[in-house]
């Protein structure tokens, strides 16, 4: 007993003299990071996975007015438009359900005319990230003052390298920009043009890779088609050059993204 009440009297001599010598000291909990979603984070869905992976710390913010629109959007008749909209709102009630996930729906009604306005707005005032892949929200944000979490950065910051001179089989599936171009995806979604390969649209090929090109949509790889019986292509450096300067983005005819504030737009006009 005496030793126990010894125990008890040196802690409290050992936090008397702490508190003396650091009076401002105070055991708080941090403040929790907040990351603020808005309609184009919840319809791409990524988020879910992200958030499992414990790739997003702290607490997800959904605002209320988001909701909304999605709901509104899920109640419309453009059919494209209710299906990604309907979408989103089960990417928000994933996220609830998740128990290691921190969800909440502010009911905050910022300043702000359009929904980035507010959102923005909403951000700066809660001290917040905001996570988007809405490319013209990125910029304006990013303008003024507010971290940005765009998945796409970072897919594309994940992406495996090609090395000029390495060598692989890709699909084509469209032309390119110049007559002789076809043009191909890799596994991961980036795009590869490959001089010569025009005829060969619907049919695998195996490519020499010439170069790399980063673009603000993400990476673009440049390669020649490899004849059959024949070993790494020659090409000049000023043909190879002259052809990729003027080379311009073709679409995508098989593959679509869907833009809620582009749909939005388009929509009011």
């Amino acid at each position: 007993m005496l030793e126990i009440i010894q125990s008890l009297a040196i802690i409290f001599i050992i936090i008397f003299v702490a508190y003396k010598e650091y009076p401002n000291f105070k055991l708080t909990k941090p403040k929790q990071h907040v990351a603020l979603l808005d309609s184009c984070a919840l319809i791409d869905g990524r988020i879910v996975e992200l958030a499992k992976a414990g790739f997003i710390p702290g607490m997800l913010a959904v605002p209320e007015f988001i909701v909304a629109e999605l709901q509104l959007l899920a109640d419309g008749s453009d059919a494209h438009k209710r299906e990604r909209a309907r979408f989103g709102l089960e990417v928000v009630q994933q996220l609830q359900q998740e128990p290691n996930i921190n969800v909440d729906i502010i009911k905050a009604r910022p300043e702000g005319r359009a929904t980035d306005d507010k959102l923005v707005n909403l951000a700066k005032q809660l001290g917040a990230d905001l996570y988007t892949t809405d490319f013209n929200l990125n910029q304006v944000a990013s303008i003024k003052g507010v971290r940005v979490l765009n998945v796409n950065e970072l897919s594309h910051a994940l992406r495996p390298i090609a090395l000029p001179g390495e060598s692989f089989e890709v699909k084509i599936l469209q032309t390119g920009s110049s007559k002789d171009q076809g043009v191909g995806y890799l596994e991961d979604g980036t795009m590869i043009v490959v001089d010569n390969a025009i005829r060969d649209i619907g049919k695998k090929v195996r490519v020499n890779v010439t170069r790399t090109h980063q673009t603000v949509a993400g990476k673009m790889i440049f390669a020649q088609k490899v004849s059959e019986g024949q070993g790494s292509p020659r090409q000049s450096a000023t043909d190879s050059d002259a052809n990729h300067s003027s080379y311009r983005l073709p679409r995508p005819r098989d593959k679509k993204t869907f833009n809620y504030h582009d749909h939005k737009k388009q929509n009011q006009s």
